[in-house]
């Protein structure tokens, strides 16, 4: 165990170390070829800065997870397949960061580098195990497995607002399968090396992208979704979807957020996947929290959610499940005192919270009545007495 422990540290630092220094040369490429993100000051769009910023940070993850991989990985059809998936990833997140390609080429690009991890990497969710019950899904695992890496792709980019939220969020994710799969036997395997590789390459991003940050992901980000999907896939394949539950309640944060802009969306008869400044961030900014303590906070939440994976996983499934209800509790509190859904859910929470406390205050007063009441009719009973 200990000279596993070791390989994994020298993993991440060696990962670490190599994205870290690369990234100053990141941030000299994105203005030679002019990936930059210039301030958009219009309501719809849901970046907040103030300063022409560099956006090859991704590359820079993307170059770490090589360096990384050709120092510790073996190859193997389904590494290829990865490899060839994240190179399509980025160089689609690229051409996009140099000159805004639309939505659809965007999802073309991702669905290929889906495609390829599916079909030729056969990496799949070919059925899982429901109460005792088994379900193969047959043909049906390659579309489902397809949707559920574009999902994870994008459950990414849209919470990809604020310094440090993404890169955060996925090494928290990172660690966490890291100590899944350490104390559940499977250091070595490619998934762990994967994660290990991830989590040095991300961190070392993050050491320049915390705010105040001086180099984004742009949309190189997806690369931190993809590698997310192909890790969950390979860590639980093939095992019970409370199981599979797991990798998802590790991101549950972008996933919830994602989820209530749809709906947000929806309601407002806008494009599911359109630009707004409603995202859960934007909600904590809106309580006069700091970009530095909104960021915080996210992560906070989002280290609740791995303890309680990580207890689920291997310690207690019954405390895992308690920590999981009460962020649900606290997530529902939320919903129902910001805009992240709908504007009109705080205002009929505030209509409800001031019936409430009317009704409370009248039946104080009808108290404070019967009790002045009491009090002349004991003097009155003294009185007598007296008499």
């Amino acid at each position: 165990m200990k000279s596993a422990i070791l390989e994994a540290i020298k993993i991440v630092a060696v990962t670490f170390a190599f994205t870290a220094i690369i990234m100053p040369f990141m941030k000299k490429i994105a203005y030679h070829i002019g990936a930059l993100d210039e301030p958009r000051p219009d309501e719809g769009h849901r970046h907040i800065h103030k300063k022409t910023m560099p956006k090859l940070g991704g590359v820079g993850i993307f170059l770490g997870f090589l360096f990384g991989y050709i120092l510790f990985g073996e190859q193997s059809v389904q590494m290829n397949s990865i490899l060839i998936g994240s190179f399509i990833i980025i160089l689609t997140g690229i051409v996009d960061d140099i000159h805004s390609i639309r939505a659809s080429h965007k999802f073309l690009g991702q669905l290929i580098a889906a495609a390829i991890v599916v079909f030729y990497g056969g990496i799949l969710l070919n059925n899982v195990t429901i109460f005792g019950w088994s379900f193969d899904f047959g043909i049906w695992a390659y579309p489902i497995t397809l949707f559920f890496i574009l999902g994870c792709i994008n459950v990414i980019c849209l919470i990809d607002g604020l310094d440090g939220l993404s890169g955060g969020i996925c090494s928290i994710f990172y660690l966490t399968i890291g100590i899944i799969g350490f104390f559940q036997g499977r250091s070595g395997t490619l998934v762990m090396l994967l994660t290990f590789i991830m989590l040095g390459a991300t961190l070392g991003f993050l050491l320049h992208n915390f705010y105040p940050a001086k180099i984004f992901a742009g949309d190189c980000v997806m690369f931190l979704g993809f590698s997310i999907s192909v890790i969950s896939l390979l860590e639980f394949k093939g095992v019970a979807l409370t199981s599979l539950f797991v990798p998802l309640m590790i991101i549950a944060i972008p996933i919830l957020d994602t989820l209530f802009a749809i709906i947000r969306r929806l309601l407002r008869h806008q494009p599911p996947f359109s630009a707004d400044k409603e995202h859960i961030h934007h909600q904590l900014l809106g309580m006069n929290f700091s970009q530095r303590a909104t960021v915080l906070i996210i992560y906070g939440i989002n280290i609740l959610f791995a303890i309680a994976s990580i207890l689920y996983t291997l310690k207690d499934p019954y405390i895992g499940r308690i920590i999981y209800i009460i962020i649900f509790i606290l997530v529902v509190w939320f919903v129902f005192h910001t805009s992240v859904i709908s504007e009109k859910i705080p205002e009929k929470t505030d209509e409800i919270m001031k019936k409430v406390e009317s009704s409370v205050k009248k039946k104080d007063k009808r108290g404070q009545k019967t009790t002045k009441f009491d009090k002349r009719r004991e003097e009155r009973e003294r009185y007598d007495k007296m008499k």
